[in-house]
């Protein structure tokens, strides 16, 4: 019978770091110091492509690039753009640390998972130095993926490209794309599953696209948090995701329909 052989999750705003808050405040503040003013929605609407490009597609921004202009007389470069990432990564790498803690429900579920006989891969945004320093620190947490990749192994290609999702399909020696599940809480976690063709599950509860702090999503009504939900719901499904969970505890869950599905 036909069934899921692995699981690739993302990592921030998805198995840690509720709410995806390490590179906002650092995308934040590099342009900050560049004499740019950006909001933190402008910060997050390119979260889950590699850092370098999430700056370059910051900066494609009109409000942004009509700042950049006003300030500097000029388009930005491309020397620009690796200025503005040498500032984020040292900002970054500063407070990494603080935002490895793994999201609830996330261990738990991993573990009956594992129970299942499933391999657990990742893929990240995050550069290979940065995940020198959050995959450790979350492994002392509890958090330890199989295996993981960054688009430093796969020269650059990061995501909405496939090939994260394919190195860790060749590590992990899963058979075929139809048998993996990609989980992920941003729009390029999608692409990246659907490009591979693989089965993209985005979660909802604690990802970049809602933007909430755990603290912020439980000060809220109930009523509030079920209108917070459905609109990122309806984001994600509209960019083709094939499941939402609300949490990570709902996987299972998922697991279990598309096996249902590939032994029809």
């Amino acid at each position: 019978m036909k069934k899921v052989e692995g699981i690739i999750f993302d990592w921030a705003g998805t198995t840690i770091d509720f709410g995806c808050f390490a590179p906002v405040h650092a995308f934040v503040t590099v342009f900050e110091n560049a004499g740019i003013e950006v909001t933190i929605e402008e910060a997050r609407e390119p979260m889950g492509l590699t850092k370098i490009d999430h700056i370059r597609t910051m900066l494609s921004m009109p409000r942004i690039t009509a700042l950049w202009n006003e300030k500097y007389g000029q388009e930005f470069t491309e020397q620009d753009v690796e200025n503005l990432y040498v500032g984020f990564e040292a900002a970054l790498l500063e407070t990494l640390a603080m935002y490895t803690d793994p999201k609830p429900e996330v261990l738990e579920t991993i573990e009956q998972l594992r129970s299942q006989g499933l391999k657990i891969g990742s893929t990240s945004g995050y550069t290979q130095k940065m995940m020198d320093i959050v995959a450790p620190e979350a492994e002392k947490k509890g958090y330890h993926p199989d295996f993981y990749m960054t688009a430093d192994g796969t020269s650059g290609m990061g995501r909405p490209y496939p090939y994260m999702i394919y190195r860790n399909m060749e590590a992990l020696k899963l058979t075929a794309a139809g048998h993996v599940v990609k989980v992920g809480d941003t729009i390029p976690d999608i692409d990246e599953a659907l490009n591979a063709g693989v089965w993209a599950v985005a979660v909802v509860v604690g990802s970049s696209e809602m933007g909430l702090s755990e603290e912020e999503f439980d000060a809220i009504s109930e009523a509030e948090q079920e209108e917070w939900i459905a609109r990122v719901e309806k984001t994600f499904v509209e960019r083709g995701a094939d499941f939402t969970i609300r949490t990570i505890g709902e996987l299972p869950g998922v697991i279990g329909e598309i096996d249902r599905r590939l032994g029809e």
